[in-house]
């Protein structure tokens, strides 16, 4: 079930004194994509700084619940069944996360699992910074028909062997990694590393557990639901740093969030607040911890003009958000 295997290599070229000093290339296997989604399988590969291979790591992960679309993963609740629960691989898997910067294709999507899975387990992950593959290959301007990991995978002569399993993935997205590390380096590009913030505050809603037979999975027999009522408030227009927020205003969230997204936005409709999906001309405020990014709704939000503000600053506004004006 456990895997590790070790080698040695070096680069004696000559790289950026700000590049990071390692690199854990993750992939993780999961029972869906919604925040109640577990992992079920989770692979490590250890990268030096010059994006060689260190070693590897691969383990089951038995979610406790529906293994959800196996047709993908091809991980089923019998195969899963005798797999070591997230908290008895956590200490192994910290170990190998460890002081390096998470590399991962679409790493907010990686990130926010083994954040969720850490949190569950009343842990934080020793991740401080992770860095996306995708972005990256955008910054080195490669010439993508897509950006799938087996597009990027094709452009460096990288065979698949088995996809949307988590070892093989990881080798893959090693593999075409090293030659994008070592492209960034010998144009001093500037690597597009962003801040992994762990949830400092979680809740967990109830999803069944294992049950005989999952030949009828059906993602909507057991998500639960997460309609909210509409505002009842007009919106009364942008936020105006130094003043309150109103009932009514649209705020959207982006990137990271140290409390759970959706506790953040329960407290906001709370509030009165209305929660936008999405940025347009219409929305007051946009909360995210990076502004810096290159997420589309930060970029939107530059380009109309809608104000910033992190995290901590929304957290005290939320204290006192004026009342809708009446009539």
């Amino acid at each position: 079930m456990l895997e590790d295997q070790t080698t040695a290599a070096s680069s004696p070229t000559a790289w950026p004194a700000a590049y990071p000093q390692g690199y854990a290339v993750v992939d993780v296997e999961t029972t869906g994509l919604a925040r109640d989604d577990r992992i079920i399988s989770a692979a490590v590969y250890r990268l030096d700084a010059r994006g060689e291979v260190e070693d590897h790591w691969y383990t089951l992960v038995n979610p406790e619940r529906d293994p959800g679309p196996v047709w993908i993963h091809g991980l089923t609740s019998d195969t899963l069944e005798g797999a070591p629960l997230f908290q008895d691989i956590a200490d192994e898997f910290s170990a190998r996360l460890d002081g390096r910067v998470l590399v991962a294709h679409n790493a907010v999507f990686d990130w926010q699992m083994i954040a969720r899975e850490y949190a569950r387990a009343g842990r934080v992950a020793p991740v401080s910074q992770r860095l996306c593959t995708i972005v990256l290959s955008k910054e080195l301007g490669l010439p993508l028909p897509n950006h799938k990991l087996e597009s990027l995978a094709a452009h460096f002569g990288v065979v698949q062997q088995r996809a949307h399993h988590a070892l093989d993935d990881a080798r893959v997205l090693a593999e075409a990694f090293r030659p994008s590390l070592r492209a960034a380096a010998a144009r001093s590009v500037r690597l597009p590393l962003h801040e992994c913030r762990p949830l400092t505050e979680w809740t967990d809603r109830a999803v069944p557990r294992q049950s005989a037979g999952y030949g009828g999975y059906r993602p909507t027999s057991w998500r639960p639901a997460r309609k909210r009522p509409a505002c009842p408030y007009p919106n009364p227009g942008r936020y105006e740093d130094g003043r309150p927020l109103k009932q009514g205003m649209r705020i959207a969230f982006s990137g990271d969030t140290s409390t759970e997204r959706d506790l953040l936005e329960d407290r906001a409709i709370e509030a009165g607040l209305h929660v936008a999906t999405s940025i347009s001309r219409l929305t007051s405020l946009l909360v995210t911890n990076d502004p810096d990014s290159g997420t589309s709704k930060v970029v939107k939000a530059r380009q109309f003009g809608t104000p910033v503000v992190d995290e901590a600053a929304f957290g005290q506004l939320l204290r006192d958000v004026e009342p809708a004006s009446e009539g």
